[in-house]
């Protein structure tokens, strides 16, 4: 869970960050979860953008990765999510 100082921390650090994935019509499947969890184990700070022909709004798409993969949801802004989870063996990002 991150406090708002961690959260603004991240947010700050994500402006600069491209959209690595894209969630449309075909919704969130295993396919998916599996992307955002390697990306995250690499990255450890992620985007992703809804489609508009996506079933999903992008409050509830993050809602649901975050609780399938485990991450944190750091923002929802319009139609992107910004996701974050430390890596468990080398973490690059340092929150205090």
């Amino acid at each position: 869970m991150l406090n708002s100082k961690q959260r603004a921390k991240l947010r700050g650090m994500a402006n600069t960050l491209d959209t690595i994935l894209q969630i449309g019509k075909g919704g969130i499947n295993d396919n998916v979860i599996k992307q955002v969890s390697d990306a995250l184990l690499a990255r450890e700070l992620i985007k992703i953008r809804v489609l508009d022909n996506s079933l999903y709004t992008a409050k509830e798409a993050a809602a649901e990765i975050a609780s399938a993969v485990g991450c944190d949801v750091v923002q929802v802004v319009g139609t992107r999510i910004t996701l974050y989870m430390p890596n468990p063996e080398e973490p690059v990002i340092q929150l205090d």
